[in-house]
């Protein structure tokens, strides 16, 4: 199957509704028609998605203002323990990250979307009986086991509904959910935190408690309500909200199968068979995404962790450190938007990632060098700076690879190994800022500099491979695969 050619996608505009209007006609509908169908995947798949999404940001980050509210002490851990446990969470979800999205293909995401969200939520709302150091290794590894699978999954449901041109922007308001939840955790901390005392428990189980038992509200939302692909669009136990009807599930197909011929099979019993798992997982020349990704993501895990405990060191109390904390992570939104807004736009793809990456970077560079000689609300503002621009490349760089993908299968795996890859980072990135360095973290922001500027190389080494590949398909020199199909076509 020939791929459609760098230069025909670089003339498509930005606009959603922009190509194939006289192709629709020729396909029976009109423009408005198949407007009107994607406007009910934007209402009902995307915020549905994006609510699991921010649930199970919500349960695997709350800890960072649990830490404010004593729950180290309360529990005799060390931060070592702590940056032990959100290491073992992270092994869980790598461990069973592929496993989970071929599960995925084989249930549907009707099914195994809402019964992870189930899963993860009941072993949040059950910490509450955390009590020593071995119960608490136990449940982040366990929080782990049940959260492995959902970024990917989500990713590729999305995939199933929207062509190529779309995707970049509905996959930053995917993760709106994730760096939405960065923003709003510390918020609710600062009122859940306040029924310390309150029918015995601490602040801190009070805050497992009612964000596990709302994820578990959330799984049956997803269960009523969450629409499965367009082959199969009616939710799992109800009619649901915004409903289907035949010519929209035509529509919805015939517009994806026209934009990549491989999108015709949905996403509801599909196998992956091994054999392409394994092909998919050795094609080397994609590998410099997951290295870029591994190096970039890993800088998050610190600032999540502990930029609450980091304002608090630099004066302010509780309530006050987690508000200020949710400002950075609320503007992180606004640039993962303008960045993947750029992508689609340009169509430079990796030109938007390495644009986010550099900015990160800067900020990093210039956050080291003016922290110890400023006082308390320019340091704040220093750390708002890092937290608002650490993740605006994230989607981008999904996307990014997603459009270099053939099949189904290939971007179901080559997403699970995109996740992982970030995942692994956010495992070693535990240990970047240590209590010693603090509270200026020189050491650890060093760190972060010298590790984001790797990812940008091999961010920039992405791009000159497939410039490279492409050139080389141009000129004859790249002769059809192993399976017949015509040299593929990167989107540089």
């Amino acid at each position: 199957m020939a791929q459609p050619s760098v230069e025909k996608d670089t003339k498509k505009s930005g606009n959603d509704v922009d190509s194939g209007t006289s192709s629709s006609v020729e396909e029976g509908w009109t423009e408005w028609d198949e407007v009107k169908a994607r406007r009910k995947v934007d209402f009902s798949v995307l915020p549905l998605l994006f609510l699991g999404l921010l649930v199970f940001q919500l349960d695997r980050m709350n800890i960072a203002s649990a830490l404010t509210g004593g729950f180290a002490e309360d529990i005799d851990v060390s931060l070592d323990t702590i940056n032990a446990g959100n290491q073992m969470m992270f092994a869980g979800i790598v461990l069973l990250e592929i496993p989970s999205n071929l599960a995925l293909q084989k249930l549907g995401p009707r099914k195994w979307i809402a019964g992870q969200v189930l899963a993860f939520g009941t072993v949040a709302s059950l910490q509450i009986f955390i009590h020593n150091k071995a119960g608490f290794l136990a449940s982040r590894l366990i929080l782990g086991f049940c959260e492995s699978g959902y970024i990917p999954g989500a990713i590729y449901t999305l995939s199933t509904w929207y062509s190529k041109r779309e995707l970049a922007k509905r996959v930053a308001i995917l993760f709106f959910g994730m760096f939405g939840a960065n923003a709003i955790s510390p918020l609710l901390a600062t009122g859940i935190l306040k029924l310390d005392g309150a029918g015995g428990l601490h602040g801190w189980q009070w805050l497992f408690l009612l964000e596990g038992l709302f994820t578990i509200v959330v799984s049956f939302i997803l269960l009523f309500f969450l629409p499965g692909s367009p082959d199969m669009p009616r939710p799992l136990l109800s009619p649901g909200l915004i409903r289907f009807d035949s010519n929209d599930r035509d529509i919805l197909q015939k517009r994806l199968e026209r934009d990549d011929n491989e999108k015709n099979g949905g996403a509801q019993g599909m196998e992956i068979p091994l054999q392409l798992v394994w092909k998919t997982a050795t094609h080397y020349p994609r590998w410099p995404h997951f290295i870029s990704t591994f190096c970039l993501f890993s800088t998050w895990s610190s600032l999540t962790t502990y930029t609450p405990s980091i304002l608090k060191s630099l004066g302010w109390d509780t309530i006050a450190a987690n508000a200020l904390a949710a400002v950075g992570a609320s503007l992180s939104l606004v640039f993962v938007f303008i960045f993947a807004y750029i992508s689609d736009k340009t169509n430079l793809r990796g030109g938007t990632v390495i644009l986010a990456q550099v900015c990160f970077l800067i900020t990093l560079i210039v956050a080291r060098e003016v922290h110890p000689h400023v006082g308390q609300w320019s340091r704040w503002a220093l750390w708002t700076a890092v937290n608002a621009l650490a993740v605006g490349y994230h989607p981008v760089h999904n996307t990014w690879l997603q459009l270099n993908c053939r099949s189904p299968g290939e971007r179901s795996i080559s997403i699970a190994m995109w996740v992982m890859s970030a995942i692994s980072g956010l495992m070693v990135g535990t240990q970047y800022y240590q209590a010693k360095d603090g509270p200026f973290y020189s050491n650890g922001l060093r760190i972060q500099i010298i590790i984001v500027s790797v990812g940008i190389v091999f961010a920039i080494l992405q791009v000159g491979i497939y410039k490279v590949h492409n050139k080389r398909v141009a000129e004859g020199k790249h002769e059809a695969d192993e399976d017949g199909q015509e040299p593929q076509i990167y989107v540089p």
